[in-house]
């Protein structure tokens, strides 16, 4: 659907036989431009396939020819920020042979992982760490008295997150050599937003280099055309000084602010980056990209070209008739706030993937998007119910991550009325261990004051957001990827607390959210295989869990197993366990649990469903569990 049909796709010159940096060294100028268009032919139908982050990585094509062009990627720790534009970067190392491999199982991250290649230096995922991660660096070369360079690549979107200038403001007190290289595309997944988008729009806009100090022109003696680029510096330098500087952040923080250049042209790019090698402070070097450069469709909708999904997905979906987990949020959230106008919706970046475009059009003066900034936006929506709104926050749990803090001092401390859309919830596939959501009921039920819930299908969702709407505290609804799944098991069932989805006999099944739907599975699978039906329950609400309902179904069967799409350590089934051991003592009953869940580990990138079978909680392990516990044989081949 994406291809771009040309000779670089049919007949590569370059991308074969193991090309690696230091192929790339060795080509003349003549041969760059031939190598980008291979570059993005490789990329465009690997993604196709397999799926990832397009856009962004169609953009740095040259940026990153001239990185590696300029600088030794083992030698030198060049750090990408989110890994969304390394791409390239992959190909051009040491993976162009094993790309096609991409975000499948075993084969190529879509992030860079210090595991799978020496060439990468950190591992990335989450935005706005790079700048904190290379002054590390930096600083580790500068005790151990090295002389590599350390490169920090971050997108304009990232640099407005808290971490980017946490890590700009201490810089200056670092006294240490640092390159960051700007790469402004003018986006995150959405149009960038802000008074900094501004202040870069307004650089972009500049037709002159800004001034680079003595320091910098006595480099230029040495370089091929660095006499002229000398001389056009010294004939702009006031002009800039007086439109620019005042303007000027990076200046301000005492970071030499070099730019705008054009990242794809190459050939100047390496003579910025040759004179930056030089340099002996602190450097920002702002690079103006477009995102999706190269595939017309993607530079015409660089939002929708962001992240492809798979072919395979892309083929099996077809026409969109099923609305997903996101589509329902969004919905019951415009359906409450027509009837309710303190209701305001907020997100980090994700209006799309969110599904809040509606919103946003229907209620423009009630929607937020703050832009890479969870930490802000948890506050913020604290503030708000504080002063008397009713904000909905949406966002993805693995992001949620980053503002832990604020929404336990922010939000639940003082008991605000914020509900807390978690999307995203559980696994979540290709983009793999920074992106899974299986930390977040580890985590916020520690948080006193929360109310937390798992709906199962759609029914049970919409009953909960109009509970959490009328709350007068916190409420967290976590909810998965992908779409709304349909079964008449579950079907009008509106409790707040546990339901007893099925009776069963000998055995019950406890969950919540999309396990729902795997313990129902199972149960078909045990009848199908000869054992006692089990029970199924619906757990539901994850705090307070429903112990009137959790304690029938303890007296009522002899063996019981908890299964769940998150962590083990500090899950529901550990606390059901812990409650379990004290029934024991109180009435003498010992019943036999078993805990289903992630065990103490990283979870790496695969489908879903890989995912499952790697944590060993699928139907089919729910039931070889349960047999084991009723010792019992049974085949679910």
């Amino acid at each position: 659907m994406y291809s771009m049909t040309n000779d670089a796709e049919k007949n590569p010159r370059f991308l074969k036989d193991g090309f690696g940096y230091e192929n790339l060294k060795a080509l003349p100028s003549a041969d760059l431009k031939a190598l980008a268009s291979e570059v993005r032919s490789l990329m465009v139908k690997v993604v196709d396939e397999n799926g990832g982050h397009l856009g962004s990585s169609l953009g740095v094509v040259e940026l990153s020819i001239a990185l590696l062009r300029k600088f030794n990627p083992l030698e030198d720790r060049i750090i990408f920020d989110v890994g969304h534009q390394s791409y390239p970067y992959k190909i051009l190392t040491d993976r162009s042979d094993r790309f096609g491999t991409l975000r499948t199982s075993g084969g190529v991250s879509g992030f860079p992982r210090r595991e799978e290649s020496p060439f990468d230096h950190f591992d990335t995922g989450h935005s706005s760490t790079s700048i904190s991660a290379a002054l590390g660096y930096a600083k580790a070369r500068d005790i151990l008295k090295q002389k590599h360079h350390v490169v920090a690549v971050i997108g304009d979107a990232s640099l407005i997150n808290g971490l980017a200038f946490e890590a700009l403001n201490h810089i200056k007190e670092t006294q240490t050599r640092l390159i960051i290289v700007l790469n402004d595309n003018k986006h995150s997944i959405t149009r960038r937003v802000g008074g900094f988008a501004t202040m870069l729009a307004k650089l972009s806009a500049s037709t002159s280099y800004n001034k680079i100090k003595s320091a910098i022109k006595d480099c230029c003696h040495a370089l091929p055309k660095g006499a002229a680029l000398e001389k056009r510096l010294e004939g702009i330098r006031d002009q800039i000084k007086t439109l620019v500087k005042p303007h000027n952040i990076f200046d301000e923080l005492d970071i030499n602010y070099w730019g705008p250049f054009d990242g794809h042209k190459i050939e100047e790019t390496e003579m910025i980056f040759s004179l930056a090698k030089r340099y002996d402070r602190p450097v920002l070097l702002h690079f103006n990209t477009v995102k999706g450069k190269g595939l017309p469709e993607a530079e015409r909708d660089p939002i929708r070209y962001h992240q492809i999904a798979p072919l395979a997905e892309r083929c099996a979906t077809g026409p969109k008739t099923t609305p997903t987990w996101s589509d329902a949020a969004s919905l019951f959230t415009e359906q409450m706030a027509e009837k309710d106008e303190r209701i305001v919706c907020l997100t980090a970046a994700m209006m799309t993937g969110a599904k809040l475009g509606d919103f946003k059009t229907r209620f423009p003066g009630r929607f937020f998007d703050v832009g890479i900034a969870e930490s802000h936006m948890l506050t913020l929506a604290g503030g708000m119910a504080a002063g008397g709104l009713r904000p909905w926050v949406f966002i993805y749990s693995t992001f949620l991550q980053r503002a832990i803090d604020q929404l336990t001092h922010d939000v639940a401390l003082q008991n605000l009325p914020v509900v807390v859309m978690v999307d995203r919830a559980g696994f979540v596939g290709s983009d793999g261990p920074t992106h899974h959501g299986l930390l977040d009921v580890s985590w916020t039920r520690a948080i006193p004051n929360l109310e937390i819930y798992a709906p199962a299908d759609e029914t049970s969702l919409r009953h909960i957001m109009s509970h959490a709407a009328g709350r007068m505290g916190p409420t967290v609804i976590r909810y998965p990827r992908g779409e709304l799944p349909m079964s008449d098991a579950l079907r009008g069932r509106e409790s707040l607390g546990a339901v007893i989805v099925k009776e069963g006999e000998e055995w019950a099944l406890l969950g919540h959210g999309v396990m729902v739907h795997e313990m129902l599975e199972a149960r078909e699978l045990a009848a199908a295989s000869g054992l006692p039906v089990p029970a199924v329950v619906d757990l539901r609400r994850l705090k307070p869990l429903d112990l009137d309902t959790i304690d029938d179904i303890l007296r009522r069967y002899p063996t019981v197993v908890v299964a769940e799409e998150s962590y083990l350590n500090g899950g529901v089934g550990e606390f059901i366990a812990a409650h379990a051991a004290a029934r024991v003592t109180e009435t003498g009953s010992a019943t036999r649990l078993k805990l289903l869940g992630v065990r103490d580990m990283f979870v790496p990138h695969a489908t879903i469903a890989q995912q499952r079978e790697i944590c060993e909680i699928t139907a089919k392990d729910i039931v070889n569990c349960g047999a084991s516990c009723l010792e019992m044989k049974v085949n679910t081949a």
